[in-house]
């Protein structure tokens, strides 16, 4: 019996893959890299450090990559205060806790963007734990992140299910031992997030909530 719900958040929760595609965007132009809109989108979910090696190429100076990173942040930041939660995303959380599922946000955010995240979200009451990019050494597709989410919630692999919107995700989650319910908010079509190994495939959290008795969450 599923025991834990896992959700990744960008992407799955709160709309923010576009934002993250095009602050990674300007701030590769502002160190002179010229990357493909399409080429950062189809990266967002992976770690930075994953994402920058993913874009930029192999024998750039990464001694500038912190600043890279620093760049994206200070971009990133200026949407904290109107990042928005999808439809149906905290009565999902809620929904999960009420059937006696523990809820668990497996995240890659730092401490002060994973506070805008749950701001934007607002569904603390249904939330068990919630895991930043402290907590892996190594980020999506790795699994680090997805294990240290499963030890929070105190549960094995085959007693829980994740909910992800990246082909990072799930692969991460093959990784780790446990089925990836997928949404399709975060932009990767259904085929590819199925070709990936998703194990169903929903709108978003909205229709994802209306079929959840009848979805993988409730099995």
């Amino acid at each position: 019996m599923t025991e834990a719900v896992i959700f990744d958040v960008d992407g799955t929760l709160v709309d923010t893959n576009y934002l993250h595609a095009v602050t990674w965007w300007e701030t590769f132009r502002q160190h002179g890299h010229e990357v493909d809109m399409a080429a950062v989108h189809r990266a967002i979910g992976m770690g930075s450090d994953k994402l920058l090696d993913q874009l930029l190429p192999e024998d750039r100076d990464r001694d500038g990559d912190e600043d890279v990173r620093a760049g994206h942040k200070t971009l990133y930041r200026l949407f904290w205060e109107r990042l928005r939660a999808f439809e149906g995303a905290a009565d999902l959380l809620r929904a999960c806790a009420a059937r006696g599922r523990k809820v668990v946000l497996a995240s890659s955010a730092d401490g002060d963007e994973m506070k805008a995240l749950l701001a934007a979200l607002d569904a603390d009451d249904a939330i068990s734990a919630v895991t930043s990019s402290a907590d892996a050494e190594q980020s999506k597709p790795a699994p680090d992140i997805v294990q240290v989410a499963l030890e929070r919630a105190g549960v094995q692999a085959d007693q829980a299910i994740f909910v992800g919107d990246t082909v990072w995700d799930v692969k991460a989650c093959a990784r780790a031992g446990l089925p990836c319910v997928a949404v399709l908010s975060g932009g990767i079509g259904a085929d590819e997030l199925r070709e990936a190994g998703a194990v169903a495939v929903y709108d978003g959290t909205a229709h994802l909530l209306r079929e959840l008795d009848d979805s993988p969450l409730a099995e």
